[in-house]
């Protein structure tokens, strides 16, 4: 039976995300792009296709392109009262800002009183899933909870790196995926395994369901008390927790229709660049673990009126290919190769340049010759003909560019590229002469078709000598 209740939708996007840097430096975290998307679009997607459609969406840091996008991308029938309302931090009760997730809903509380919801869902913004919130509602009704936690279960050896709850073993009747929560701890060296997975444990999704008179409640009581971080996972569910209303909800038990047996249930943060890096390459495998196709639970973002993408030749007929590889539309692969790689709308791929391994946002352009391997690069970045991305450690270093501890080379939105000297052009043609993985698995032990391929890489590499400037 579908919930009757009035539902309000409140998504928290005021996150600084500073484990993202440099892709955080001129926007909040749920504004960062993410395969053609926003990051803010997976939550709003779901609770969209869930059939909440009076949705608020507090902002705070650098705020502005998460503002513009939401502004001109979601926009309900307003005709029958439903909207997406972005609302930034307004200062209504005290000359503070947001003090943390609870003081932001805290803060907004004029939100909830027009509304007069009878349940509130609370979500973050930051996360790449899918989920159906109506489910999780109706467990949360049924289970007679004050506060539903929803939470995803990891292998034993991450507790240390979530939110861990641990419940109670018993079944709540009529309550798909519910237990009662008997503790929420943050981050703890061990914990016990599941009932039915002792290597598994369940962590916190960010994700809430409250009756809004009990919310309220909880938040005008954190509001004056001493010590509190203001943290809805910190604060709010302990206190629940400690009242013995807080159940959780089994992610597991989510069904999204269409869903396949590798992606159902897939969740992952991406509050950190490998992360971040990681998700990404999760969708271009030839059986993705996390399926964008899905038409039956689609994820919404902003129309384009980019043209389709195109692959065509360069110079000398060299050709232009991409490999185990997403494009956008508006993407030009003009006589370049992409392999195992995310191009997002409106990238530029010349002559005889290769990427490998890599995440490019919107409009940057890869001159001829050049190579990017193993990066992630942010909006409008021009990489000079016969310049290296990700080739050379030391060089990137030199540059200032952002380098993590796995060897991933971050370019932020804008970042300049200087030209390279005679010494990164003969690396970056080394490099772009190399056989695309591909290309050596098809070939395998085939003679006569790795001269075809030996002909063609020197047709690549000519064509990037002939187009090249003058060092």
């Amino acid at each position: 039976m579908m919930s009757v209740k009035k539902v309000l939708a409140i998504v928290l996007a005021g996150g600084e995300g500073k484990r993202l840097m440099p892709l955080t430096a001129d926007r909040a975290k749920p504004a960062v792009p993410f395969a053609g998307f926003r990051l803010v679009d997976f939550a709003l997607s779901n609770l969209a296709n869930s059939g909440y459609l009076k949705i608020v969406v507090l902002t705070q840091y650098k705020s502005h392109s998460l503002d513009r996008h939401i502004s001109e991308t979601w926009r309900m029938s307003t005709q029958l009262g439903n909207y997406v309302a972005s609302v930034p931090a307004q200062q209504r009760r005290g000359k503070d800002w947001f003090l943390g997730s609870a003081n932001a809903i805290y803060q907004s509380m004029n939100l909830i009183v027009d509304a007069e919801p009878d349940i509130i869902v609370v979500v973050g913004a930051d996360h790449v899933y899918r989920m159906d919130f109506e489910q999780m509602v109706q467990s949360h009704i049924n289970s007679g909870a004050r506060a539903t936690v929803a939470a995803v279960r990891q292998p034993l050896n991450l507790a240390d790196q979530f939110g861990v709850i641990e419940v109670d073993g018993a079944e709540i009747p009529g309550a798909i995926g519910a237990h009662k929560i008997s503790a929420f701890v943050e981050k703890p060296a061990t914990t016990p395994g599941l009932p039915d997975a002792p290597d598994q444990f369940l962590a916190s999704m960010g994700n809430y369901v409250f009756d809004a008179d009990a919310l309220v409640e909880a938040l005008e009581l954190d509001a004056v008390t001493d010590g509190t971080k203001h943290d809805m996972g910190g604060d709010i569910i302990p206190y629940f927790v400690n009242r013995d209303e807080a159940f959780v909800y089994d992610f597991s038990t989510n069904d999204i229709p269409d869903a396949t047996d590798r992606d159902r249930n897939y969740w992952r943060d991406v509050g950190t660049i490998e992360s971040y890096y990681d998700a990404h390459m999760d969708l271009i495998s030839p059986v993705p673990v996390f399926n964008l196709y899905n038409r039956a639970w689609p994820i919404f973002t902003r129309g384009t009126t980019s043209p389709p993408a195109k692959f065509v030749r360069g110079e000398r007929n060299s050709i232009g290919a991409a490999l185990d590889s997403i494009v956008a539309p508006g993407v030009v692969v003009s006589g370049g190769v992409v392999e195992n790689s995310v191009l997002s709308n409106d990238v530029y791929v010349g002559t005889g340049a290769r990427v490998q391994d890599s995440v490019l946002m919107d409009k940057v352009i890869v001159g001829a010759g050049a190579v990017v391997r193993r990066a992630i690069i942010d909006k409008n970045v021009r990489i000079p003909a016969g310049a290296t991305i990700g080739v050379d450690p030391k060089l990137d270093k030199a540059r200032g560019f952002a380098i993590t501890e796995t060897g991933l080379t971050v370019l932020s939105k804008g970042q300049v590229v200087p030209a390279p000297d005679e010494a990164e052009r003969a690396l970056a043609l080394a490099a772009a002469a190399e056989l695309p993985e591909a290309l050596a698995l098809a070939i395998g032990q085939d003679k006569i078709a790795q001269k075809t391929i030996d002909k063609v890489v020197e047709n690549q590499v000519s064509a990037i000598e002939s187009v090249l400037p003058a060092p």
